[in-house]
C-alpha cells in the first residue's frame, strides 16, 4: 500500500529547478524510499503555497480543489513529456495538446457572457481562475522552452531508484540530489559487497 505525506520536507531543488519552474512542477510529485510518496500539490493549499513560492500567485488566491487539480494534470502532462523526451520516443498528443491549450487559454480581454435574463455581458473570469490560468499557461510555456532549446539534451531522469524527478545534468551527474547520490553509491556498495560473499 502507498503511502502518502504531507508533512516532510522537500528535498532541495533539482539541478534546472530554478532556472525552469516546469521542472519543479514535474518534480512536485516524489516518490520516496519505502513505497512512500510526496506530493506538494496534494491539497489546494499546499498548491496555493507552492505558486506563491515561485511568484505565480499571491498568498490569498483562494486555491480551490479544481484549480489544484488543473495544477496537478499540468504537471502529468509535463512528466509525460519529459519522459518522452528522455527516453527518444514521440510524445503522446494529449500532453502536447494540454501544453498548447493552457498556453492559449488565458483571455486578453473580458469575455463575453450570456445570461437567460439579461441578455449579454462582458466579464473577466473570476480572479482565482484567472490566477490559475496564468500560472498554468506560464509553466506550459516554460516547458515548451525547455522541451525546445539544447538545454533539452541534458534533461534526465534522477538515476537513483525509486526517485522519479527529472533534472537538467551538469558534467556527469546524474542525481537529483545528494541524497539521491548517497543512496545510489550505497546501493552499489551493498551490492558489490553481497558478490564477494
Amino acid at each position: 500500500m502507498e503511502e502518502s505525506l504531507t508533512e516532510q520536507p522537500a528535498p532541495p531543488p533539482a539541478q534546472g529547478e530554478e532556472e525552469h519552474p516546469c521542472l519543479a512542477l514535474a518534480n512536485s510529485a516524489m516518490a520516496l524510499p519505502g513505497g512512500r510518496t510526496l506530493d506538494l500539490l496534494g491539497t489546494p493549499g499546499q498548491a496555493n503555497h507552492w505558486l506563491t513560492q515561485r511568484d505565480l500567485a499571491p498568498v490569498d488566491a483562494g486555491m480551490r480543489e479544481m484549480c489544484a487539480t488543473q495544477l496537478r494534470s499540468l504537471r502529468e502532462q509535463i512528466r509525460s513529456l519529459f519522459a518522452a523526451r528522455v527516453d527518444g520516443v514521440p510524445a503522446l498528443p494529449a500532453a502536447v495538446s494540454a501544453i498548447n491549450d493552457a498556453m492559449t487559454r488565458v483571455p486578453t480581454a473580458p469575455l463575453l457572457r450570456w445570461d437567460d435574463k439579461t441578455g449579454p455581458y462582458r466579464t473577466a473570469p473570476h480572479p482565482t481562475t484567472a490566477i490559475v490560468d496564468l500560472a498554468l499557461a506560464t509553466l506550459a510555456a516554460d516547458a515548451a522552452d525547455l522541451l525546445t532549446s539544447p538545454a533539452a539534451d541534458r534533461l534526465t531522469a534522477c538515476g537513483s531508484p525509486p526517485c522519479n524527478r527529472y533534472l537538467l545534468r551538469h558534467g556527469r551527474r546524474q542525481w537529483c540530489s545528494t541524497r539521491c547520490g548517497d543512496r545510489a553509491r550505497a546501493a552499489r556498495a551493498y551490492a558489490r559487497r553481497t558478490e564477494q560473499h
